[in-house]
């Protein structure tokens, strides 16, 4: 697989990595037996970039790949994780002793006695502008509780925050064919910064598989039901923000430009790499099968200048009066 730099935090990773939310069971049941498998897929299929986060599944998504971790020991592999959301979401709550506690869990979960990355999960606005949050940071560094840190983010103005920041090794931000804003300044300021770009949601949850019609139910326990419109976190992250019925229509929009080599996930996934600045992008994946194919669309060949033309054709029509001013 392809490999591409984080410089900030001096490593490299298969451009395709693998988004663990799902094996927390927070989209529905996912088994033991497949979540393991759908870890040991992506990694015999080149993936090297494991995210996660202390509150998939209360610990249990950190819990399963730590158990991974010891059966390959020798697999090479980055484990990002992220901390943050297991308090009231107050910017006092991002202080040093809640980070060594929150560290200390995952690294417990995880079996990890330095951290590779970790992620400060969607916080508040205003602790992207604390220093004390990221002398906080450099602390665990200093520690080597953690290697490196980074931000997970809801907006393009939090990141470009983040950006300045000279110890970020990287930012985590949606970017897919229907959440197009980031292309605009994030991306571009952070290769110049040298900022690693960890592209998630990149199917607009599941979205833009094309898997999905106006007849499909989600469990009620997958956040694709119950957070629609953002009753229990941020509503961009449930298909990117976009409306669903809307989606749909971009989606069988998009349908006729997949070429017959790839799926239209696989068209998704290829779309977000061929953006100039994305370090990694972590699709999520619920069997061994679905890894697979994931993984796979590093291999193949970049969409033409006309496919890229037409996809932004199609948010500028559809999707761009809805979403591009509200992250």
């Amino acid at each position: 697989m392809e490999q591409r730099s984080f410089n900030r935090l001096g490593r490299t990773v298969g451009a395709v990595g693998l988004g663990a939310w799902q094996l927390g069971a927070d989209w529905g049941t996912v088994s033991e037996s497949d979540a393991m498998a759908v870890l040991a897929a992506a990694v015999d299929d080149g993936v090297t970039f494991l995210d996660t986060a202390d509150v998939y599944g209360d610990g249990r998504s950190e819990q399963l790949i730590g158990r991974f971790l010891r059966s390959r020991p020798d697999a090479g592999l980055t484990v990002a994780t992220k901390m943050g959301r297991r308090v009231e979401q107050l910017p006092e709550s991002y202080t040093l002793a809640n980070f060594r506690q929150w560290t200390d869990r995952s690294r417990a979960n995880l079996g990890m006695d330095t951290l590779d990355l970790v992620q400060l999960h969607c916080p508040p606005t205003a602790v992207f502008s604390s220093d004390e949050v990221f002398d906080g940071l450099d602390t665990l560094v200093a520690e080597k509780a953690i290697a490196g840190y980074g931000v997970s983010v809801e907006t393009c103005d939090q990141a470009l925050t983040a950006i300045a920041r000279p110890g970020v090794a990287s930012v985590q931000i949606i970017l897919n064919a229907v959440r197009h804003k980031p292309l605009e300044r994030v991306l571009p300021a952070a290769a110049a910064a040298g900022v690693g770009i960890i592209a998630r949601v990149p199917l607009a949850s599941g979205l833009l598989s094309g898997r999905y019609d106006e007849h499909t139910e989600f469990p009620a326990d997958d956040h694709r039901n119950y957070n629609r419109h953002g009753a229990a976190f941020d509503v961009g992250e449930t298909f990117s923000g976009v409306d669903y019925e809307q989606g749909l229509a971009a989606v069988r929009r998009l349908a006729p430009l997949v070429d017959a080599d790839r799926t239209m996930a696989q068209f998704a996934l290829r779309w977000v790499l061929d953006q100039a600045g994305v370090t990694v992008v972590i699709p999520g994946a619920r069997d061994a099968d679905q890894a697979r194919r994931n993984a796979a669309a590093a291999s193949l060949s970049p969409l033409t200048d006309g496919q890229l033309a037409a996809v932004r054709e199609i948010y500028d029509e559809l999707i761009r009066p809805q979403v591009h001013d509200r992250w």
